[in-house]
C-alpha cells in the first residue's frame, strides 16, 4: 500500500510575529502511510499541519501536497485541493443538536450546490455513504441520536466519518484524542489506522502521547523547537528515545527560565 509521496516538504521555514516555528523542515510522505507527528507544545506539530492544506504560507522552502503547492494555487484550486484533504481536530467541530448521521452528511455540503436541512435534504446516495462510513466507526446504530448526547469519543468517531464522506486522499488530524480518555483514545487512532491501511490513505496525526504513537503508527516524525529531529519506522523505536525528545525540550526551557532568573536578579541588585 506504500507508494510515491502524497505530501512532500522542502527546507520549510515559517515564523510568526517574528519568532521562528519551522525551520528548515523537510518530509516526505508516501500514499498509505500512518504518519504520527509528535514533540512538546510549540514544536511547530500543527503549523507544518495548516502549512500542507494551504491555512498557513511557508516563508521560506515549498511545500508540495497531492502535487500541488498550495502557496501558487488560486482561489478555487486551493478549495479544490483541501477538498481532497480531510482535517481532523481536537475540537470535534460538529452540531450538537443535530443527529450523528446530519453532522455526517455536512462533509459533504463543500459539494451540494443549495442549502440543506434536515437528514432527506440530502441526496439518497450520500444517505447510504455516510450511513457506511458511521458503519466503519462504529456508530451505525446511533445514527439518528443528537451529538451532543454522544460521549466525547464518540463524537470524534463522528468527525471521522464526516471526513470520510468527502472521500480523502490525505487525511490530518490535528492532537485528535488530546480530550479523551486512554481507551477512546486508542479506539479513535485504530480506527485512523485501518482506514489507512484499507483505503491507502496516507494520514498524518500530531500526538503527544509517545505510547499511542508507538502502538499505531507506520512512522514516528518528531519535532522539537521548530526542527525535524526524529523520523523512524515505528516499529522497534524503543519508547525511551521518543520520551528523549520532550526531555531535552524541558531542560532547555528549564535551563532558559533559569537564565532568565539571573538575569532578573542582577538587574534587580542594580536597582537596589
Amino acid at each position: 500500500m506504500i507508494g510515491d509521496p502524497v505530501l512532500r516538504l522542502s527546507e520549510v521555514g515559517k515564523g510568526f510575529h517574528g519568532t521562528t516555528v519551522l525551520d528548515g523542515v523537510s518530509l516526505d510522505v508516501p500514499q498509505g502511510q500512518f504518519v504520527a507527528l509528535v514533540g512538546p507544545s510549540g514544536a511547530g506539530k500543527s503549523t507544518l499541519l495548516r502549512l500542507v492544506n494551504g491555512m498557513h504560507l511557508p516563508d521560506s522552502g515549498t511545500v508540495r501536497t497531492l502535487g500541488e503547492n498550495p502557496a501558487a494555487c488560486s482561489r478555487s484550486r486551493l478549495r479544490a485541493l483541501r477538498a481532497r484533504v480531510g482535517f481532523v481536530f481536537q475540537q470535534f467541530g460538529l452540531v450538537g443538536r443535530l443527529s450523528a448521521l446530519e453532522n455526517v452528511l455536512m462533509g459533504s455540503l463543500a459539494t451540494l450546490r443549495l442549502p440543506r436541512y434536515g437528514v432527506m435534504s440530502y441526496p439518497r446516495a450520500l444517505r447510504i455513504r455516510a450511513v457506511e462510513h458511521l458503519d466503519r466507526v462504529g456508530l451505525a446504530d446511533r445514527r439518528f441520536q443528537r451529538c451532543d448526547t454522544l460521549s466525547g469519543g464518540q463524537q470524534q468517531r463522528v468527525a471521522v466519518a464526516r471526513t470520510l464522506l468527502q472521500s480523502p486522499e490525505l487525511i490530518l488530524a490535528d492532537e485528535p484524542v488530546a480530550s479523551l480518555d486512554p481507551a477512546a483514545s486508542m479506539v479513535v487512532l485504530e480506527i485512523l489506522k485501518r482506514i489507512s491501511a484499507e483505503d491507502g490513505i496516507s494520514v498524518v496525526c500530531s500526538l503527544h502521547q509517545v505510547e499511542l504513537a508507538l502502538a499505531t503508527a507506520d512512522r514516528v516524525v518528531a519535532l522539537r523547537g521548530g526542527r525535524l529531529v526524529l523520523d523512524e519506522p515505528a516499529a522497534g523505536l524503543a519508547a525511551e528515545r521518543l520520551r528523549e525528545v520532550y526531555e531535552t525540550a524541558r531542560a532547555g526551557s528549564a535551563q532558559a527560565g533559569a537564565g532568565d532568573a539571573q538575569r532578573d536578579g542582577r538587574v534587580g541588585a542594580r536597582d537596589g
